[in-house]
């Protein structure tokens, strides 16, 4: 059963339509990419399904509940960081348990909990700039978490980092999501990053933006570690490119 249903969503703004008719559905667990050209509505659709905008037709639907147009039910990870630099790491994390009502105290506790499942443990005083990148990324992606634990978008959020940071970042937030039992979708640019990280892949194709072809990744994960040198990574790769021309 989804834990996600976005059913038939448009979305029209003074210069035209940015996305038509989407429908999608995220399975608990599940990691789903959208892949697509530059403004072909990715980034439209996801505010929609946070709620940060109505759409001109269709709903989202989150555990049987209708949340369209109501934010604050799905966590949303933008593609910075967007760590406030005077605050410490812990007091950063718990910004989400703050805004909820919780103490201080309560909600820097409840945050330190994770820390050690973040792999962010001995960060808790440090401030952002004392942080490598893929720290960094850690650590948002734990106030994400504590913003919604069923849930997560993610806009590239680790399009910003070095190859080799972003393979050890793609291999700790699988692990991550199944300890933790959350579902993502996911929004990148990377064919190589999508057919990695992915259960299934939808594809965003024309203006205004239609999803056209769903893709579903059947290399089990974890993944083996050279399975972007096999020729099931490269038979993939080449669908995706092949499709997103034709687009």
């Amino acid at each position: 059963m989804a834990v996600l249903n976005v059913n038939g969503v448009s979305k029209s703004f003074e210069d035209g339509e940015v996305i038509k008719n989407i429908t999608l559905e995220l399975h608990e667990g599940e990691l789903v990419s959208l892949l697509g050209v530059s403004g072909g509505g990715k980034t439209t659709l996801f505010n929609i399904i946070a709620g940060l905008s109505a759409p001109d037709t269709g709903n989202v639907i989150l555990d049987g509940e209708d949340i369209t147009g109501k934010p604050g039910n799905v966590s949303y990870m933008l593609q910075k960081d967007l760590l406030l630099p005077y605050r410490t790491i812990v007091d950063n994390v718990a910004l989400p348990l703050l805004i909820r009502g919780m103490s201080k105290k309560e909600a820097r506790e409840k945050a330190s909990g994770y820390f050690e499942e973040f792999g962010l443990l001995g960060t808790e005083k440090k401030y952002p700039a004392q942080l490598s990148g893929g720290m960094k990324q850690r650590a948002a992606l734990l106030r994400t978490y504590l913003f919604s634990e069923k849930v997560a978008l993610l806009d590239e959020p680790f399009s910003a980092l070095d190859m080799l940071t972003k393979g050890t970042v793609h291999e700790w937030y699988l692990d991550v999501m199944e300890k933790i039992k959350l579902s993502t979708l996911f929004i990148t640019h990377d064919i190589d990053e999508a057919i990695l990280l992915s259960d299934r892949i939808y594809l965003l194709t024309g203006k205004p933006g239609t999803i056209t072809k769903e893709i579903v990744i059947k290399e089990p994960k974890p993944r083996r570690k050279d399975f972007n040198l096999t020729e099931e990574f490269l038979e993939y790769k080449r669908e995706i490119i092949s499709h997103l021309e034709e687009g």
